[in-house]
């Protein structure tokens, strides 16, 4: 039962944090209908900046200085990278989300040398807790509250501010919203700093737990949460969290099988084969709303 119990919050914590990834592909997608492939360098990109952060400031400092950088990073990308093709085809955007991936991964290399790098231990959420006889650390189990409650104060924001209204009156309608004197580029902008506050956020949790950090330590962590919004409806926020949280407990529970079965080997092929086998079923993912072109 400890085991079963220790499992369990683990794969809670990923998908936690997952979901916190997801949820700036999501927003994106579902304004600019754009995969935005450097999120997930973003995200690495927030942890590295923690290393070297916290080896000169206090702990107090350097966490909120990283969440400001990285979201002053995500909103600098999109002014750059993506603003000058906001009329060009979609895949010269994505394209240039791709050029963005290699670009942050290749800096990266180029100042930490490549080598991996161990994040700082935080005060509280590295210390560990007894729960029902297990021992963790306190950052698994706050990552799903911390998630709920930023999710739900994102739902606020996006349906009772101007700003969310106007958010999403661009999903629905780019050209339209542009005619009725929305400030597309302004709600851009503020899509990516949302997205990017929220994945130095899952940084700080995700690192936390696995603390070794090299260029490409934010490729696989972004393309499961990009399966995840997938997998939950991409452009759904509720489905997005949903299915990082789904995909977090799956890949911990095959992670967490005898040794002797030798199938941990097939946790990442396992994410995939879930979302496959979900959109041969279910095409716009399990939250997602069926699209319909007129004619």
């Amino acid at each position: 039962m400890e085991y079963v119990i220790s499992v369990l919050l683990s794969g809670i914590s990923v998908g936690g944090q997952y979901a916190l990834i997801a949820i700036g592909y999501t927003l994106v997608y579902g304004i600019l209908r754009l995969i935005n492939f450097a999120h997930g360098d973003v995200f690495m990109v927030a942890g590295l900046m923690g290393i070297y952060f916290t080896a000169t400031l206090p702990i107090g400092e350097s966490l909120p200085l990283v969440i400001l950088l990285t979201v002053f990073l995500g909103f600098t990308i999109e002014r750059a990278a993506y603003k000058p093709l906001r009329d060009a085809p979609r895949m010269s955007v994505m394209i240039s989300a791709i050029g963005v991936s290699y670009l942050l991964q290749n800096t990266a290399t180029y100042v930490t040398g490549g080598q991996p790098m161990t994040y700082p231990t935080i005060p509280f959420l590295s210390d560990t807790v007894n729960v029902a006889g297990t021992q963790t650390k306190w950052v698994v189990i706050i990552t799903p509250f911390l998630v709920f409650i930023l999710v739900y104060a994102l739902t606020q924001l996006i349906n009772r501010t101007k700003v969310g209204m106007a958010m999403r009156a661009v999903s629905k309608d780019f050209e339209t919203s542009r005619l009725m004197g929305i400030k597309i580029n302004n709600v851009i902008s503020a899509t990516f700093i949302i997205g990017s506050a929220l994945a130095a956020i899952g940084s700080i949790l995700f690192f936390t737990n696995y603390p070794a950090i090299t260029p490409t330590a934010g490729a696989m962590p972004g393309l499961k949460a990009f399966v995840a919004a997938v997998f939950g409806g991409i452009g759904s926020i509720p489905g997005a969290v949903i299915g990082a949280f789904l995909i977090g407990i799956c890949e911990t529970i095959i992670k967490g099988l005898p040794s002797a079965w030798d199938v941990s080997v097939f946790s990442d092929a396992f994410t995939f084969a879930l979302l496959i086998i979900i959109l041969v079923f279910k095409p716009q993912g399990l939250f997602g709303e069926a699209a319909t072109d007129k004619v």
